[in-house]
């Protein structure tokens, strides 16, 4: 197997390739920056390339500046209407970071050789540095078996980080060189071709089968070995480190040997820029933390349990188990847990068994926290250990284990240089929270009807939209709401990924308002739901973004021209209309674009109301309910100017109420539809009466109620109809009645249904306290009228066997 001391791959005329070492790492692995080191120190090398984008070459100055690690840079393209973004982070123990910085100060020339991360290339990958074992799970997993592993974390532990310290760099190199070759095998297996049939004499010959497409590892693998290939003639008798991931290693050699033995090939220009293929593309660097890099986190790719591998980079595994170990047993202290110096040493000892029993000569990450598992945690677990295999921490996991893997991961916060770069969002944020007079941490009460409060908030809003940390909405005006309310108050706290979330909302444009114009413009158009694209035109609104807002209705009164369901598109309806009609906080009322989107949505829900009425038999649905009453809101207050058809409305709802397939509840609102727009039904008592069975009674009066209650109010006839319905029914039809009857009379406020008692009691000639009726009981009406079928019941069968006298 090659060692790191040169390659030994060769031209096609049989002579070596220069002076080239190429170093396959595991991404974040302290092992792997440990080869590096040693392979800077000894080989003093003209040129470092590293894996890494490209695009930030002419900026290599910016990460020598004397950040607190963890940092990263972080990528925002932006292709018409959609948006992405693109992490290649770093810390401490990073390969690329090692061979970044001494490289540097060995005074090689250092690159970046990988594609920006604009390219198509890139289209799929959230973090350039993403393991790619865990995309060729077989032989990773037949590896595991061989060496008795969990997962790739365990088995990267024992082939490569505890044995470390205790290898030579030659011997490590071709351990960790093996390894990645057979992981690249088994990609260029699932690559292959199967071989081309031979075609018998006089046969035709058969067609070749077209090649295909390359793979975003291919592309990228072959623009870094342009690179490679540009350093070895700049600097033909120096040496060249090339530091890639481990899976690129076995390509990058052939490429390379292949690039070197063409004849002629360009000169020793370093490759082209590549071209910007999007409509726009910024890279920053930003401040990381240890939280985000840890894979139990969701991060996708490199080790786990960062904490614990920066102490291993500092410390080396024994001592890196031992201070653990201490940190877990003191946070658990802190949350009242008990841990004696007993479970400590206990623990020491499991984790020193289980290393010998794995073959470490020193504890690895598993073998400590299995050994703290065992010592510290009595009773059986109900998830599985996340360590086993790479899992999120799920809901239910021991507190125990929580803190194991909190310690493990630690919580570093990087921090950038003062003269880092920033984008030009930053500094408006800042600018804009001090004119503001936000920028503090405290609770801040914005009187809305004064101009510069409602700037402020516009502020708070945008930034909220932009998923800036910190900035917290307490309670305020809601679009949709019937009565506005005319203050806002706001919850500002000390954020520490603050910064790092406004450089990456940079992408999104130069200043607050345009980045929180164009994010909402994303979630319109992303092909969402009505309630995505309306909640959308909201913050649109609340962040005073006029442009916006018609971009958004136009995007709006296109998708509810296609709404399927009644119940989203109602709501949508009650919320513009809501916006239309009274918000002039806002500065929303009598919008025409608005209007747009009332027009449209009453026309879709009318006719989804008739086609879809529901089931006879199915219970009152109250967002049913509402679509309509949302229709009925919309003919009331803005027929006349928006042009609505106030007309094919009451007959669509005419046809529904005498629709015998249509849902009770259904055919109660479309009764009341009419009524509430002041076309009161010519009988309404009869109508009443033959509303249904006592099953379907009370979902029809729930319709009914939510669209006409004040008219049923002031109709004298309908509260003594609905007395002597109800006072025929039996105990059993009583006991079937009642939910949907609950339920239908909870449309009436508080003060209506006291009103609703006093009609009841002089109705039967009583003088009492109407209030004390509706309030005074405790006890459970369901269980009553149980009891009175009970009761009922009981009566029957007596009278039956004869035992009354």
């Amino acid at each position: 197997m090659t060692s790191p001391e040169k390659v030994s791959t060769e031209k096609a005329s049989g002579q070596p390739i220069g002076n080239l070492t190429v170093i396959g790492v595991r991404h974040h692995s302290p092992a792997c920056a440990g080869l590096v080191r040693e392979a800077i120190e000894r080989l003093r090398p003209a040129h470092v390339l590293i894996e890494g984008p490209s695009d930030m070459n002419d900026r290599i100055g910016e990460f020598l500046l004397g950040h607190e690690l963890p940092v990263a840079v972080f990528t925002s393209v932006r292709d018409g209407l959609t948006a992405r973004g693109s992490w290649s982070p770093f810390c401490e123990y990073s390969p690329e970071w090692v061979a970044l910085t001494d490289g540097t100060r060995a005074g090689a020339e250092v690159r970046f050789i990988d594609l920006p991360a604009w390219d198509p290339a890139f289209q799929t990958l959230t973090n350039r540095y993403a393991d790619a074992e865990l995309r060729f799970t077989q032989v990773v997993a037949d590896l595991c078996r061989q060496f008795g592993m969990d997962n790739l974390d365990t088995l990267w532990d024992h082939l490569a980080e505890i044995e470390a310290s205790d290898t030579s760099a030659v011997e490590l190199a071709e351990r960790l060189n093996t390894y990645f070759d057979l992981v690249r095998a088994a990609s260029d297996a699932d690559r292959a071709e199967p071989a081309p049939e031979e075609s018998a004499p006089g046969e035709p010959t058969r067609d070749e089968p077209a090649p295909e497409e390359p793979t975003s590892d291919e592309i990228r693998e072959r623009y870094m070995a342009k690179w490679i290939s540009a350093a070895l003639r700049r600097s033909p008798d120096r040496p060249v480190l090339v530091v890639c991931g481990g899976f690129h290693r076995p390509a990058l050699l052939r490429l390379a040997a292949s690039y070197a033995a063409a004849a002629p090939y360009p000169d020793a220009e370093w490759p082209a820029p590549t071209p910007i293929d999007a409509d726009s593309a910024v890279s920053y660097l930003v401040p990381y933390s240890f939280k985000r890099l840890d894979a139990f986190d969701g991060y996708q790719s490199g080790m786990p349990s960062p904490g614990y591998y920066q102490r291993l980079w500092d410390l080396g595994p024994r001592a890196a188990a031992t201070a653990l170990t201490e940190e877990v047993v003191q946070r658990l202290r802190k949350r009242k847990q008990v841990v004696s110096t007993a479970d400590l040493i206990a623990a020491r000892v499991t984790g020193e068994g289980l290393a010998a029993v794995r073959g470490h000569r020193q504890p690895a990450r598993a073998d400590l926290l299995d050994g703290l598992v065992s010592a510290l945690v009595q009773e059986a677990l109900d998830q599985p250990l996340p360590w086993t295999g790479r899992r999120l921490l799920a809901p239910g996991t021991h507190p125990v284990v929580v803190e194991m893997v909190a310690a493990l991961s630690g919580d570093q916060v990087g921090r950038l240089h003062a003269d880092t770069p920033l984008p030009p969002l930053v500094h408006d944020a800042e600018a804009e929270l001090e004119r503001h007079g936000l920028t503090g941490q405290n609770s801040v009460t914005l009187d809305l009807t004064v101009t510069d409060e409602r700037d402020a908030s516009r502020l708070l809003h945008r930034l909220r939209v932009l998923s800036i940390p910190g900035y917290h909405r307490v309670s305020g005006p809601d679009p949709a709401a019937e009565d506005s309310t005319f203050t806002e108050e706001w919850r500002i706290t000390a954020e520490q990924d603050r910064l790092a979330a406004l450089i990456e909302a940079g992408g999104h444009g130069p200043t607050v308002e345009l980045a929180a114009t164009a994010r909402l413009g994303e979630r319109v158009r992303s092909g969402g739901s009505l309630e995505v694209s309306a909640r959308a035109l909201f913050d649109a609104v609340l962040c005073g973004i006029e442009d916006l807002s018609a971009e958004v209705l136009t995007a709006l009164a296109a998708s509810v021209g296609g709404g399927k369901e009644a119940e989203p598109l109602g709501e949508v309806l009650a919320a513009v209309l809501g916006l239309w009609r009274h918000d002039r906080l806002l500065d929303a009322q009598q919008s025409a674009t608005l209007g747009t989107v009332i027009a449209a949505a009453v026309d879709r829900l009318l006719w989804l109301v008739e086609s879809a009425p529901g089931a006879p038999g199915s219970p009152a649905q109250p967002r049913r309910i509402a679509a309509v009453r949302a229709v009925r809101d919309a003919m009331r207050h803005a027929a006349s100017r928006l042009g609505l058809d106030p007309v094919r409305a009451l007959e669509v709802m005419a046809r529904v109420a005498d629709n015998a397939e249509a849902g009770p509840d259904m055919r109660g609102a479309a009764f009341g539809f009419g009524w509430s727009l002041g076309s009161p039904p010519p009988d309404a008592e009869r109508t009443i009466r033959a509303a249904g069975t006592p099953a379907s009674l009370g979902d029809w009066l729930g319709g009914l109620f939510a669209l006409a209650r004040e008219q049923c109010l002031e109709e004298a006839s309908v509260l003594p109809v609905l007395n002597d319905l109800v006072t025929a029914m039996t105990d059993r039809d009583l006991l079937v009645a009642l939910p949907a009857l609950r339920q239908a009379f909870a449309y009436f406020p508080p003060r209506e249904r006291e009103t609703i008692a006093g009609q009841v009691l002089r109705l039967y000639g009583v003088e009492g306290s109407a209030r004390s009726l509706v309030r005074g009981g405790v006890d459970d009406p369901i269980a009553l009228a149980r009891g009175r079928e009970l009761d009922s019941h009981v009566q029957a069968v007596l009278e039956r066997e004869g035992l009354l006298r």
